[in-house]
């Protein structure tokens, strides 16, 4: 099973299936024939993926602390909008031991001898090229530059098609010969007509693409590709393998319904290896919402994130030796045609290594930047419209107003005259990616790395003073935040657990047959163009999966198999029924009357701690925050105060970041008093049987001890929950008052996941006292009960204790 279909995703799937696996590819995106992607305003307005607004596009757009993320979500992953770079990582720059501030180091478990070989299988396979025309002339202005400011430049391998055949010359528009493996798409293509259009989708198919190369030739060896198709979750699997959840999109269903994809029927495939290639974003989410089927894995996942040193910035009004316009015509051919290397201090720089290069753009973005010159633009027009009144109010004779019109449009100096540079090295890798409130967060910012943007920016500007333009940062640098395309990391490969997430080929620690073949599993920076590495460390992957027993066998690591679902057991003891003899005709007997409320708590947690005081402890350190809302009700009010348990039902759901974000509550009970055995105090016990994303089940247990022992305490002890979380659905203990003993309460058999204190807000109590609703006959007469009952319990425990207490 392969998730995602971007550059570690596609080779797996190619190299598996070729080699005579069984192979499916589960893509959440859609394919994207030549010719389908958007180019009008209202085509781009809807060409984000957010499927719970009903969009299904292409373009993925994400904001974190410090940075900005662009990534793409379609068949051929982020090969659909790169621009074709494929620069091998430089040799010296797989650095070992590199000290990351905050601790750890950026290590690379593999070398560039390692990999290449395999780069040599993946430029096989994309057949990159150097941009082949001399008369470009932002190509050409970028060697000037270069040469003027003593810089090494080269033109760098791009996976475009710019002749009909591997060795013909280059020529647009020529229709390209189709691979023996054919082509997944049917669709004609043609060689590059140099639009610039690379990154918005190559709507004439010259660009090498995986769904042209890769996935074709995985699905011609009987790979299994399936589009629309979003995993949320898997689990390991008893004696190995894995069971894999996911939903299937229907954009003409769901477009335009509010919540998009809710109540989609998840659907289940089990695997014998699963290997997680949806990009550095999606991988690591996958793995950090899954973390309650993964109890084992490093606690070093979501480190090590870096944006491999983006930087977009921007030279304006080059001018030449005389002072005219210097044309740059960034808007002709590929995006990136040149590159520009300036060494590390590990290889004879002074500093973090980077590259530069040139970054075209489409030409209706011409117009964007003409009209963005509002000063020149009203000038320009003022002047001519004035003239046209003037003709019309005096009945001028002039009735050709080309020269007007052209005056009116200018000479595009502003246009023609810009380029976009695109920076990209060894930032620091010592970024951070967790869950909030089940969403991906990254805790990253600028600081550590300033000393390499300075650099790259110093360099920048150089360029700029030698094509005699004017530099200008991109608005969010002032901000303190950058723009990427490249995010890596999250589940970094090292040497062993302590140290990373997986191995040097991918496969996650204490998790056979898990492996994450992706920007997720590079230890830093590649500093060039990512896409190349992530492809050659995939190809490695795979051979070396290939080489290895295929069978899956041996069990999972400590805590990963699925627990045997124990029996529902009703803690409510609920007397027997009399049969009663009745008239023959009787009025019907009334309905029992319910009463429900819903009830917030929030505090912190912690895994791998059985204590909750220490947990929360630990929590609130490591800002792991545990919460539920649920809706408690009694569906027979008197039943309810009558029994000594006071049982009710509980249903909502609890967020547990560290458990993977929200866990739903398949069954949960609560009971508003008990009695402990030997004991003058209450408890208010509370268990959810709770199911992971990935179907594997736990329980939430949790009691709020009503004691007088510290004292008048009624508002702490009523407000406060300990809390443990269980491997496995374990059913409450009979008998149920038998609480003195806590094993009893949790189940000994059962790990315990997580533990940590809850807590009831005086504003959440505010809330939660408008929450109350009763339905029947009863009326608020079931109100007035349950209040009746928690008042005299509590005062029971506080008021009477006191007495005795004042009396002896």
């Amino acid at each position: 099973m392969v998730v995602g279909s971007g550059f570690g995703a596609s080779v797996a799937a190619f190299k598996l299936a070729s080699a005579g696996k069984s192979v499916v590819v589960l893509e959440r995106g859609k394919p994207y024939p030549p010719g389908s992607f958007a180019r009008t305003p209202a085509q781009m307005g809807r060409n984000f993926w957010d499927p719970s607004a009903g969009m299904y596009g292409l373009f993925d757009a994400w904001t974190f602390r410090g940075l900005e993320g662009i990534v793409s979500s379609g068949l051929g992953g982020g090969s659909l909008i790169y621009a074709n770079v494929l620069l091998r990582k430089d040799e010296k720059w797989f650095v070992r031991e590199s000290p990351v501030p905050g601790g750890g180091y950026e290590n690379w478990v593999f070398s560039r001898a390692d990999l290449d070989p395999h780069y040599a299988h993946v430029e096989e396979m994309l057949n990159p090229v150097p941009y082949p025309y001399q008369d470009t002339p932002k190509t050409e202005a970028m060697e000037a530059a270069a040469r003027s400011l003593g810089l090494h430049i080269e033109r760098p391998p791009i996976a475009v098609t710019f002749g009909p055949t591997r060795y013909a010359d280059a020529e647009p528009n020529l229709q390209i010969a189709a691979a023996e493996y054919g082509n997944l798409h049917g669709h004609r293509r043609v060689t590059c007509l140099l639009c610039g259009e690379c990154d918005v989708g190559c709507n004439v198919g010259a660009k090498n693409t995986l769904d042209h190369t890769y996935l074709s030739a995985a699905q011609h060896h009987g790979a299994s590709i399936r589009t629309l198709h979003e995993v949320r979750g898997f689990r390991p699997l008893d004696g190995g393998g894995y069971e894999v959840r996911y939903v299937v999109h229907d954009p003409d269903a769901t477009r335009g319904l509010p919540g998009g994809t809710a109540g989609l029927p998840v659907r289940r495939i089990r695997c014998r290896r699963l290997i997680l290639g949806a990009g550095t974003f999606g991988s690591t989410f996958l793995l950090l919402s899954n973390r309650a089927s993964l109890p084992a894995i490093s606690p070093l996942l979501g480190s090590r994130f870096s944006g491999n040193g983006d930087l977009l910035t921007l030279l304006l009004n080059a001018k030449t030796e005389s002072g005219g316009v210097r044309n740059l015509t960034s808007d002709r051919g590929p995006v990136i045609t040149t590159a520009i290397r300036v060494p590390d201090t590990v290889d004879g720089g002074s500093g973090r290594g980077f590259y530069i290069e040139d970054a075209g753009y489409p030409g209706f973005l011409n117009w964007l930047l003409e009209t963005a010159q509002l000063p020149e633009v009203v000038a320009r027009i003022g002047p001519v419209a004035w003239q046209l009144f003037l003709n019309r109010l005096f009945h001028g004779q002039r009735s050709n107003i080309s020269r007007d019109l052209a005056a009116a449009l200018g000479d595009g100096h502003a246009s023609a005259s810009a380029l976009p540079l695109l920076g990209m090295g060894r930032d620091v890798p010592d970024g951070v990616m967790t869950l909030a409130q089940g969403r991906l967060q990254i805790n990253w910012t600028l600081a550590t790395s300033h000393g390499y943007y300075d650099r790259m920016r110093s360099t920048m500007a150089e360029i700029a003073t030698a094509l005699q333009a004017r530099f200008e940062d991109n608005p969010l640098w002032w901000a303190k935040r950058v723009i990427t395309v490249h995010p890596l990391g999250g589940a970094p490969a090292a040497r062993q657990i302590e140290e990373g997430v997986c191995d040097q080929f991918g496969e996650v620690f204490g998790y056979p047959g898990l492996y994450v073949l992706d920007g997720a599993a590079m230890p830093g920076p590649v500093g060039a163009n990512p896409s190349l590495t992530i492809a050659a460390f995939s190809d490695r992957a795979s051979e070396h999966m290939l080489d290895t027993k295929w069978t899956a066998s041996g069990s999972h690591a400590r805590g990963a198999a699925t627990p045997a679902v124990t029996p529902m057991v009703t803690p409510a003891v609920t007397p027997a029924v009399t049969p009663a003899v009745t008239p023959a005709v009787t009025p019907p007997l009334l309905a029992p009357t319910s009463l429900s409320f819903t009830e917030r708590m929030r505090g912190a947690a912690t895994s791998g701690v059985p204590d909750p005081e220490r947990g929360a402890l630990t929590g609130r350190i490591r800002g792991h925050d545990l919460m539920f809302e649920l809706t408690i009700t009694a569906t027979d009010v008197t039943a309810f105060t009558r029994d000594p348990l006071h049982p009710a039902q509980a249903s909502g759901y609890v967020m547990c970041d560290v458990l993977g974000g929200r866990l739903d509550v398949e069954r949960g009970w609560f009971n508003l008093f008990v009695r402990p055995e030997g004991s003058t105090g209450r408890r208010m016990l509370y268990r959810l049987w709770l199911r992971g994303v990935g179907g594997t089940p736990l329980t939430l247990v949790g009691y709020k001890d009503v004691t007088n022992r510290d004292g008048f305490t009624p508002w702490r002890d009523t407000t406060t929950l300990f809390t443990h979380v269980l491997d496995g659905h374990v059913a409450p203990p009979t008998p149920l008052t038998d609480l003195n003993g806590q094993a009893a309460f949790l189940a000994p058999d059962r790990g315990i996941r997580a533990a940590g204190i809850l807590h009831i807000s005086p504003l959440a109590l505010a809330r939660q006292l408008t929450t109350f609703r009763v339905s029947g006959p009863a009326g608020r007469g079931a109100l007035w009960a349950f209040g009746r009952l928690f008042l005299a319990e509590v005062a029971h425990v506080y008021l009477r204790a006191r007495k005795s207490l004042d009396t002896n």
